[in-house]
């Protein structure tokens, strides 16, 4: 069995307001969770064996290399199952086959094979590489090597929490999810703090990734330096971020 980092995807969900910022979705983690525990984050997780497998069809059809293909279904799984809402899934599965499909999905059900049993495919090219984050061991309790997406949705799907690993589930724009941080609302980790600053630059999905395209999606590795005597988290500059450290006292780390 490897002790190396866990590969996991993260989808950041835009969603459009006319003459104001969009709004992202995002989730509050449970208190009893292992990793980032009570933070508010992106809807995602781990990549399971049944996304890989389901990888092995959706790579040749979206075009990408299984990997990602892989990263891409486990995004849109985790958000079905964390938040009821459904992305890069034709057609849309309305409320109550959304109800039935987490509730498989929480008995252990495999994705491809409900997808199937209801007549739905997967779009995975609606979904955009945005970045690519793994902290070494030594910083964090457990490491992830997390590919974030973009991908953006319109209409009034309002979330709802599973109930187990997320206890709340809201839109908000990147703005008040840092304000709201910073006036000790709630909190979230370095990674997701610093995708939202590099977010709240961007007035849709679309430009957002195009920003991304065009400096490449590097894999990020936080570290620590001293500055003035003090020890900061940083991440290397060029890398699209306009914010790159901050002291390690007030970090939040997973």
């Amino acid at each position: 069995m490897t002790n190396g980092p866990i590969p996991a995807a993260t989808l950041i969900i835009m969603r459009p307001r006319d003459g104001q910022p969009p709004e992202l979705l995002m989730v509050e983690r449970s208190q009893a969770m292992v990793f980032a525990a009570g933070a508010m984050v992106f809807p995602g997780g781990r990549i399971d064996p049944g996304d890989h497998a389901l990888a092995v069809r959706e790579a040749c059809r979206a075009g990408i290399d299984a990997e990602d293909a892989a990263a891409r279904i486990a995004a849109i799984r985790e958000t079905v199952e964390e938040t009821g809402i459904a992305v890069a899934i034709d057609p849309e599965p309305g409320t109550a086959l959304l109800r039935l499909m987490r509730a498989a999905l929480r008995e252990g059900a495999d994705f491809g094979t409900l997808l199937d049993d209801h007549g739905l495919a997967l779009a995975l090219g609606r979904l955009a590489p945005f970045a690519r984050w793994c902290p070494p061991p030594r910083l964090e309790k457990r490491t992830f090597d997390t590919r974030f997406y973009l991908a953006e949705v319109s209409g009034t799907a309002e979330p709802l929490p599973d109930g187990g690993e997320s206890i709340r589930a809201l839109w908000l724009s990147a703005e008040e999810a840092i304000a709201d941080a910073d006036a000790g609302n709630h909190h979230v980790i370095f990674p997701t703090r610093r995708n939202l600053e590099r977010i709240a630059r961007f007035g849709s999905a679309a430009e957002a990734a195009a920003h991304a395209a065009a400096i490449g999606i590097r894999t990020i590795t936080p570290f620590v330096e001293e500055r003035e005597g003090e020890p900061w988290l940083c991440i290397a500059d060029g890398l699209g971020y306009p914010i790159t450290g901050e002291p390690l006292s007030r970090a939040r780390r997973g």
